[in-house]
């Protein structure tokens, strides 16, 4: 879709699409509407997440529907959600319209049981964080957090885990 800015000084527009021609956002109006960083604008538009498109004098636009899509965006990730999931769930809504209510309930219904399971696993983790309060080494035999059913104990003594995501555990392990 090309712009129909005229100049620079005019009122920025977006496209004409079915007859309807788009109010149009500055990155630096969208930013402050939004509440969100310029940064975080342009890597979720590298993402996919957003669409935006350069005028005849080479400026960022953004549809003024992207405030609503930046908002169910920010709702998602709070509740946890993964960029990739939320990008999934996007793709089918237009990026110059509005998302509707109906298109909010069914991607809240879409990322529910997600959200579920999530919760479930961080309550087992509180729960299970109980009994690991004080110790410090998160490697002795019952610690169901970072050594369940003391597997590196097996593999001998000393440190097994020397990064904090545990990618030497799984080499150590095969998998």
């Amino acid at each position: 879709m090309t712009p129909n800015d005229s100049s620079p000084h005019d009122r920025p527009q977006g496209p004409v699409r079915k007859g309807r021609r788009y109010e149009a956002l500055s990155v630096g109006q969208l930013s402050k509407r939004s509440g969100v960083p310029v940064s975080t604008l342009h890597f979720y538009e590298a993402q996919g997440l957003l669409e935006g498109w350069r005028t005849a004098a080479n400026h960022r636009r953004y549809y003024r529907a992207s405030l609503r899509r930046l908002a169910l965006i920010r709702v998602a990730q709070r509740a946890g959600v993964p960029l990739r999931e939320i990008r999934e769930q996007l793709s089918a809504l237009p990026h110059e319209e509005v998302a509707s209510a109906e298109d909010w309930a069914r991607l809240a219904e879409n990322w529910r049981a997600g959200l579920t399971e999530r919760i479930e696993r961080l309550t087992r983790l509180r729960d299970q964080m109980e009994g690991c309060i004080g110790c410090g080494c998160l490697s002795v035999d019952r610690c169901p957090l970072r050594n369940p059913g003391d597997a590196l104990g097996a593999e001998g003594p000393g440190a097994r885990l020397l990064d904090p995501a545990g990618e030497d555990a799984e080499e150590a392990r095969g998998d």
